[in-house]
Order: C-alpha cells, then sequence, then structure tokens
C-alpha cells in the first residue's frame, strides 16, 4: 500500500473512531437510552454538571424528542439556579408530556427558588441579614442546592452577621469544589481576618492574587490586613522602646484602619489604655479601656488598667469597683492586689475631712505657711465677731482648730498623709497656743461653747 493510500484509511479510521459525537443518533434508540441516562445520573452524583448537561445538550440534538432529556436538562439547571434556562426545558418537557404533575412540582419549585434569590438579594441590600438568610438556607439550597450564586450569598450573610465559622465552614465547601474560586477565597480570608487569625487570612488573599493578580477586591483585603500589622508592630516597638507619644499616635492609627476588626482592636484599645496610663491621661485611658471591656468583658487587663485610669481621675469608687472585680477574676496577681488596696487607702482619705483644703493651703505647705492660714481663718471666723450667724461660725471655727491640731503637729500630719486614721481629731481638753507666742492663752471647750463673751476673749493681738 502507497503513503497516500495509508494516509486516507488513516483519516477515515479518525473520523469514523475518534470523531464521533459522545452520543449520536444511535445511542439514543432505546436500547441506549438507559445508558445515557444512567451516565447522566452519574456525572450529576460526582457534581460533573458540565459533563451531564453536554450528554443531554447532544441527545437532544440528535433526537429533540427525547421527553426525558429535557426533564433531566431542566432539573440540573434547577439546581444550579440556571432559572431562566430550567423554565424553559420544564415547558418544553411539559409539552410533550402534558399533565405530568411530578415536573409541575419541581417547575414550582424553581418558581419558589428563583423568587426568593431575588427576595435575599434585596434583603442584604438593605441589610436585613438574617431575614436574607432565612430565604437562601429554607427555600433556594432546598430547590437548588448547586446554586453558586446561592451559596456565596450564604457566605456573605455570615460574615455580616459575624458567624466567621460558619463562613470559613460555607467557604471551605466552595473551595473543595474549586479551589481557586476567587471570590470563595476572599470571603473565606475575610471570616479568618475577622478571627483575627491573620496569617490564615493573608494565605487565602495570596492564592487568589497568583490565579489574578489584578483582582481588586483581594489586592485590597491583602495591602489592607499588611497595612494594619505594621501599625501594630509600630505601636508596640515604640511601647517597648519607651516612646509613649508615638506609640499612642500608632495605636490611634491602627484603630482607624478598620472599627469593625474588634477581635484584634481589643488588644489594640488595651495597648492603647496602659500607655496613656503610663503617661498619667486618665480620662482618656479610661475611654480605650472601656472599648476594650465593650468587646470582651472578661478581660481582666483591660479591668485592672481601668481602675487604674480611674484613680487618675479621682474616682475612688470607681477604681475600687474595678479593681476588686480584677481581683475576683486573678486572685494571684499581685499587682491588682496592691492597685486595689492603694484605691481602697484612697477612697477611704476622700471620706475624710481634708484639712488642707480647711485652712486653704496646698500639701506642700510649711508650718509657718499653716500657722498664718490658721491664724487667719480663725479671726475671720471667731463666733464673738459672728454674732448674726454664731452658730455657722462655731462650726467653722471647730473645723478650723481641729485641721490645725492635726497639720500644726508634724507626727499627726504625716500619718494624716499616709492615709492613717487619727483618733484624736478634737483640740483635747488642756488647750494650746495656736500662735506659739507671748500673751494671754485661748482655752477651746467645744462642749461647753467659747468663753469670753466680749470681744476675742483670750487672743493677744
Amino acid at each position: 500500500m502507497d503513503l497516500s493510500k495509508a494516509r486516507g484509511l488513516f483519516f477515515h479510521l479518525f473520523v469514523l473512531f475518534i470523531c464521533q459525537p459522545l452520543v449520536s443518533s444511535q445511542d439514543v434508540r432505546p436500547g441506549n437510552v438507559a445508558d445515557l441516562f444512567k451516565r447522566v445520573s452519574e456525572n450529576i452524583q460526582v457534581k460533573r454538571y458540565s459533563e451531564a448537561l453536554n450528554d443531554l445538550n447532544t441527545a437532544l440534538e440528535a433526537d429533540p424528542t427525547l421527553s426525558e432529556a429535557y426533564l433531566r436538562r431542566a432539573s440540573i439547571l434547577r439546581q444550579l439556579c440556571r432559572f431562566e434556562e430550567s423554565e424553559k426545558n420544564y415547558k418544553k418537557y411539559l409539552e410533550l408530556k402534558p399533565g405530568d404533575s411530578a415536573a409541575e412540582k419541581e417547575l414550582s419549585q424553581l418558581l419558589q427558588a428563583q423568587n426568593a434569590l431575588d427576595t435575599a438579594l434585596n434583603l442584604f441590600d438593605t441589610k436585613e441579614f438574617g431575614k436574607a438568610l432565612d430565604y437562601v438556607d429554607k427555600v433556594v439550597l432546598v430547590f437548588s442546592s448547586s446554586c453558586l450564586k446561592a451559596k456565596l450569598l450564604k457566605v456573605k450573610l455570615l460574615l455580616e452577621l459575624k458567624d466567621y465559622s460558619g463562613a470559613i465552614s460555607e467557604s471551605g465547601y466552595i473551595l473543595k469544589e474549586n479551589e481557586n474560586n476567587l471570590e470563595a477565597l476572599l470571603l473565606r480570608g475575610r471570616a479568618y481576618y475577622y478571627l483575627a487569625d491573620h496569617d490564615v487570612a493573608l494565605r487565602h488573599y495570596q492564592k487568589g492574587l497568583r490565579s489574578d493578580p489584578e483582582h481588586s477586591e483581594l489586592k485590597k483585603a491583602y495591602f489592607g490586613l499588611k497595612n494594619l500589622l505594621k501599625k501594630t508592630k509600630s505601636a508596640e516597638d515604640n511601647v517597648g522602646k519607651g516612646k509613649l507619644r508615638i506609640a499612642v499616635e500608632d495605636f490611634k492609627a491602627a484603630l482607624a484602619l478598620d472599627p469593625d476588626h474588634i477581635a484584634h482592636n481589643v488588644h489594640l484599645h488595651l495597648g492603647l489604655c496602659k500607655v496613656l496610663v503610663k503617661l498619667g491621661r486618665g480620662k482618656e485611658a479610661l475611654n480605650s479601656c472601656t472599648e476594650a471591656l465593650n468587646i470582651d468583658e472578661e478581660l481582666v487587663e483591660a479591668l485592672a488598667q481601668r481602675g487604674e485610669a480611674k484613680l487618675l481621675t479621682e474616682d475612688w469608687e470607681g477604681a475600687v469597683e474595678d479593681l476588686k472585680a480584677a481581683a475576683q477574676k486573678s486572685p494571684q496577681d499581685m499587682n491588682i492586689r496592691e492597685a486595689l488596696m492603694k484605691a481602697e487607702r484612697s477612697l477611704k482619705m476622700s471620706k475624710r475631712k481634708d484639712w488642707y483644703k480647711i485652712l486653704g493651703i496646698s500639701k506642700t505647705a510649711s508650718i509657718s505657711e499653716i500657722k498664718r492660714a490658721y491664724k487667719k481663718l480663725a479671726l475671720q471666723w471667731h463666733p464673738d465677731k459672728n454674732v448674726d450667724n454664731r452658730e455657722e461660725a462655731e462650726e467653722k471655727f471647730r473645723e478650723i482648730a481641729a485641721a490645725y491640731e492635726i497639720l500644726g503637729d508634724e507626727e499627726k500630719r504625716v500619718r494624716y498623709d499616709r492615709g492613717e486614721d487619727i483618733e484624736d481629731m478634737g483640740m483635747g481638753g488642756g488647750g494650746f497656743n495656736p500662735f506659739g507666742g507671748g500673751g494671754q492663752q485661748y482655752t477651746f471647750h467645744f462642749e461647753g461653747g467659747f468663753p469670753g463673751g466680749g470681744g476675742f476673749g483670750g487672743f493677744n493681738f
């Protein structure tokens, strides 16, 4: 056989055996229809919907009257939520097989799924996420279980509802069928991101970007996360270097990047609070620690730091309340116990009379300044000089005298400044000369009133 004849024979055999369609007109003869539908069923079972549709398309091209093929094709298209195509196939089948109640029921289910998906999308736009999820779960994915659009919508809804574990699970099913689905990679990465599992989130974004380096949403998510981690590290590094004011600005900048990222922001708020406490900025620290506790009310360190912030703002009762709660949650923490003791002492001191305030002097006043203040006020409020308001003057005079007795005695003053109880807060029965000089003494007997009905009875001026 010469070469040209051999080539002709080879071409004839190639066309005969290789180029035959998957389903020929002979395949749809009664004896082969069962095999066709068996193959279609097998492909559907392993979710090879394209292969199943190809077989059915070829079969219908060969025999447009093959009613069962229309029904099978309609069912697959419904599962994939290709609703318009599916509806046409159901109607074609019903033309060939009018009155088929099972097909009519499936067509009704198709319309329900179609309407439910449209409703869910509208509810998503109006931020009614819970209702939208009900439509997807209870209608769309019941009648169209392989609808990728509905599955992706479900993941988005779970993200909006902050069910991040659910979003990870559902997007995982999608990626199991197609590991390179970019939208599923993006959504799953976001779920890990909001759980503060940043390394895993980055891997999802990177995998998507390897497939499509210009995907705008993946790029935004990837570089946004990298920037957040950079700002956070800068804040922590500056705390370690003692650059606290710069650290404050870094923490604030990191928090501004994504206010919704609460799993990460709780640590940023706490870090900011701690730095502000160190800087003595109590009011700002109080706000930052409260933000952290709004996210995680069981965060003991935030509770303790807020107690410290309240000490700075002189909210003694609030400080005791927070530090006591922190100590109950972490009884072995000695730093918290020491801070609580300090707060309780401050609260106790706050309820005492402020002798410095009564004399109108600072806590650093010298003994001579204390004496001058006492002399001035004693003259001002001596009962004999305040005939018209004698009762008020007597009360003021007692306070002034008691203040001088404590602050004018070095030992008592030291004990008072330490917050100790001083039992003898009155003037005692022996009397004293408050000005320490010569002249006539003035003796105070609080129970019996003030002697010397005329003039200033006893002061030698």
